[in-house]
């Protein structure tokens, strides 16, 4: 296999984007370990230190998320945000071509922009909601987090819709196998081999050790050169704000159930970051109406139009509704618009998998 050049430039990351070597496309595990070294790489070359770069990828220095829920629920090889125009209006659902008018929009529709509501004010409302009303959760070691979600599938431009309920058992401490569903597929996790660094943690004792206040969590999840002065996280460019915005969000849609706090301080984190966007008009799994949050991501390649990853909340509450991606898959005459909803029903902690509480 020939090498490929590393492209120095946006337009030849777009061009390598389009090469099709026929090759199957990769799975999220390889887009997660690509992308970090992709960004490692740039970060050492932009400090000179080319033995970060070199070491970007042992198991030991960068996080290697494991298939645990494996679809293009997160668009990590490319942009996971909307292309959302700017501008300030209205607040509330705002109308457009085949507005909304408070009933919401159809799944192919494109999203709204809204107007005096800010990322941050809907993400702190998200964390105050959570703090007050979500059950704390006591897992032993030895046992299981059972997670029932709502999944809906819909053909963006032919309406076709197909609704799952995947369940899950995820080991307590990852010491024996999880039962896993994907958009009604199930299969038997492993659990990680020794030296494995995972993100997002698999185990709960992992999880509790991550910070509950949003700025130390970026810190936590990018580490580098960035520091904290007068309460804002500073020393990161765009490709770590890129980064951050992916940990984050690969934390929030692959953990449903999270220790104390966390959930709040992720939502809160999420909202820190530059280019984080209010979008209205949105449905969620069971039809709710909500209120988006998507990411204009710095780090897109010159002249993709990808779709986006949406987390949903109530508009009034700001209760979170569920996660929404829009994502393509193919080429050519075969290319298909799906939109993927997921929405959790219930969770519990069981004694063993295939439990139902």
């Amino acid at each position: 296999m020939r090498e490929i050049e590393e492209p120095r430039d946006m337009r030849d990351l777009q061009e390598l984007r389009e090469y099709d070597a026929g090759a199957p496309p990769l799975d999220v595990a390889t887009r997660w370990r690509v992308r970090a070294r992709l960004l490692a790489a740039i970060e050492a070359e932009r400090s000179g230190n080319a033995e970060t770069a070199g070491n970007a990828g042992n198991a030991g220095s960068a996080p290697a998320p494991r298939p645990r829920r494996p679809v293009l629920r997160i668009a990590l090889a490319t942009a996971v945000a909307a292309a959302v125009t700017g501008g300030v209006a209205v607040s509330g659902l705002v109308d457009g071509a085949g507005g909304s008018n408070g009933k919401g929009r159809a799944a192919g529709d494109s999203p709204l922009v809204l107007e005096n509501v800010s990322a941050q004010t809907v993400l702190k409302g998200a964390a105050t909601y959570a703090r007050q009303h979500e059950q704390a959760a006591r897992p032993r070691n030895d046992q299981f987090i059972y997670t029932k979600e709502l999944v809906k599938k819909t053909d963006a431009v032919a309406g076709d819709t197909k609704t799952y309920t995947d369940e899950n058992w995820t080991s307590v401490d990852d010491s024996k196998p999880s039962w896993v569903m994907e958009v009604g597929k199930g299969w038997w996790s492993q659990p990680s081999e020794p030296g494995v660094i995972n993100w997002p943690p698999l185990e709960w004792t992992e999880l509790e050790k991550l910070p509950t206040d949003p700025t130390q969590l970026i810190l936590r999840v990018v580490g580098g050169n960035a520091t904290i002065e007068n309460g804002k996280v500073t020393g990161l460019n765009d490709g770590m704000w890129s980064m951050v915005h992916l940990m984050l969000t690969g934390l929030l849609e692959r953990v449903p159930v999270m220790p104390d706090g966390l959930r709040a301080a992720a939502f809160e984190a999420l909202g820190l970051v530059p280019g984080t966007k209010v979008v209205s008009g949105l449905r969620d799994a069971r039809g709710r109406v909500g209120v988006g949050v998507t990411y204009d991501d710095p780090e897109r390649p010159y002249g993709t139009k990808d779709g986006g990853d949406y987390f949903l909340f109530d508009p009034t509450t700001y209760a979170y509704l569920g996660y929404r991606v829009d994502e393509s898959a193919g080429s050519g005459n075969g290319k298909v618009h799906e939109v993927l909803f997921t929405s959790l029903e219930s969770w519990a902690v069981v004694d063993r998998a295939k439990q139902r509480p």
